[in-house]
């Protein structure tokens, strides 16, 4: 069996994609075909015209994948951005991840910011950052830390979800809250706080403080706090 190359890159320039081992990039390199790979580690800047599929990803610095994008584990503490889709099984996100399609997986924990153009599949979604997602955010556990800035989701759905405001330690005395906004929101269980909604939908529902909700329709339970608003109730 022949034995699989590395790839390190120290300079610049274009070079082949192809079957590696461990691809490192610390300069400024183009990688002009498909590529498969254990390992492609960032820590310079990469752009990818075709498909990656790889074990291992790292992005210390600037990535991009113009074609699609697959792996195991992903963790960006720069900016990385995938023109297709991305299936990205474990990733965690200090940095910024932007994907033009769809965005599937097992696990999403992010502490940064993620921007997709389609929709977001995950078995659990944990966000203590922010993110922009253009189409359905679907997880059977849903986590969201509300810390700064506007997240947004066209329409979320899941099992379990929760939406809680979270103070910002960075922000003298908290000046700045974090706020969610989404079209539907709908759930088993479901607990928001700062959200701004036209439509929840759930067995059992629970407004906290800051939400602005147009209806919400509800099987078994519902209580709202003083500090919302709730134009519609109905129980189905």
């Amino acid at each position: 069996m022949t034995k699989v190359q590395n790839l390190t890159i120290n300079g610049s320039g274009n070079y082949s994609g192809g079957q590696y081992d461990k691809i490192s990039i610390r300069g400024d390199a183009t990688l002009v075909s498909d590529v498969e790979c254990s390992a492609f580690h960032i820590y310079g800047t990469s752009e990818a015209l075709e498909n990656v599929k790889t074990r291992s990803v790292k992005v210390f610095g600037e990535a991009e994948v113009k074609g699609n994008m697959e792996a195991e584990e992903m963790l960006i503490m720069g900016t990385m951005a995938v023109g297709g889709r991305a299936a990205l099984k474990k990733m965690k996100i200090l940095g910024t991840l932007e994907v033009g399609d769809s965005l599937t997986g097992d696990e999403a924990n992010i502490k940064g910011t993620i921007a997709v153009g389609g929709d977001v599949e995950y078995e659990t979604f944990e966000s203590s950052g922010g993110f922009e997602i253009k189409g359905l955010l679907n997880a059977d556990k849903i986590n969201i830390s509300l810390r700064f800035g506007e997240s947004f989701a066209e329409e979320i759905g899941g099992g379990l979800i929760t939406v809680k405001k979270k103070s910002n330690t960075f922000l003298p005395f908290g000046k700045e809250k974090g706020k969610l906004t989404a079209k539907v929101i709908e759930g088993d269980i479901i607990y928001l706080e700062n959200t701004k909604a036209e439509i929840v939908r759930g067995k059992k529902v629970k407004i906290g403080e800051g939400c602005q909700i147009g209806t919400v329709e509800y099987t078994t339970e519902l209580t709202c706090s003083e500090k919302s608003t709730i134009k519609t109730k109905t129980k189905r």
